[in-house]
């Protein structure tokens, strides 16, 4: 007689998505503690490098004006933390109001306040100087390590991507939303850079801690569904 398996198709998924999930954030925690460990002991090629690269751009930055000035509209108003952490509540208020899905509105502004706290408790502790220059194209506070612009919106566009493929998305909404959070991600952490206020060793870190949150995040949900049965409303 066949032995029929206990587990059910979407449960088998979502175990091997986890095992996915527990690996990716196993290495990008692995990253972020080589490049914290990096940037709190001053590595010399980390900081040369840093430096070429800070000095490089600020030139052209300095040069191509309408260039920075695009950069500096798009930093502080649609990549700005404030405009993604306002995207996140977004679509929690959409799960509740539509979904009914208390559990996963809760875990979104969790984990969104999560990567928060995160990015300032690294900022003290670290206390990273910010680049310094004579003719500076803009200005921004506190610590510079890691880039809470990337780290922001790498973890709101990575949480958003990760619900819609939950929710089962059409591959035309899925490739839009993956196309539309990459220039996202992409573009909040190198207009800080452009920009002159944080080095690339701060925007790649903000990438990485960002990622690390979303995986974390994900497991949460995962594991949470597992223990209640599967039954948020925001899979239905």
């Amino acid at each position: 007689m066949r032995r029929t398996s206990t587990k059910s198709p979407p449960r088998l998924a979502d175990h091997r998505a986890a095992a996915r999930t527990t690996r990716v954030a196993l290495a990008l925690a692995a990253c972020s503690a080589v490049l914290l460990a990096l940037v709190a002991a001053e590595w010399r090629p980390l900081v040369s490098l840093d430096g070429d690269i800070a000095r490089t751009t600020h030139r052209w930055a300095v040069a191509e004006h309408g260039l920075t000035r695009v950069s500096r509209i798009l930093t502080d108003w649609v990549w700005d933390p404030l405009t993604m952490r306002l995207v996140c509540a977004a679509a929690a208020g959409w799960l509740v109001w539509r979904r009914r899905a208390w559990w996963t509105a809760l875990w979104l502004v969790l984990a969104c306040a999560l990567g928060t706290a995160l990015q300032q408790s690294l900022k003290a502790a670290v206390g990273r100087p910010r680049p310094v220059w004579p003719d500076p194209v803009d200005s921004a506070h506190y610590a510079a390590f890691p880039s809470g612009h990337a780290m922001t919106a790498t973890v709101v566009c990575g949480l958003l991507l990760w619900l819609l493929r939950r929710l089962g998305a059409g591959r035309i909404l899925w490739r839009t939303a993956a196309a539309v959070a990459a220039v996202c991600v992409l573009g909040a952490g190198l207009t800080r850079v452009w920009l002159g206020v944080h080095w690339p060793s701060d925007v790649l870190g903000g990438w990485l801690l960002g990622g690390l949150v979303v995986a974390l995040a994900a497991l949460v949900h995962t594991r949470g569904l597992e223990r209640g049965g599967g039954t948020d409303p925001a899979h239905r």
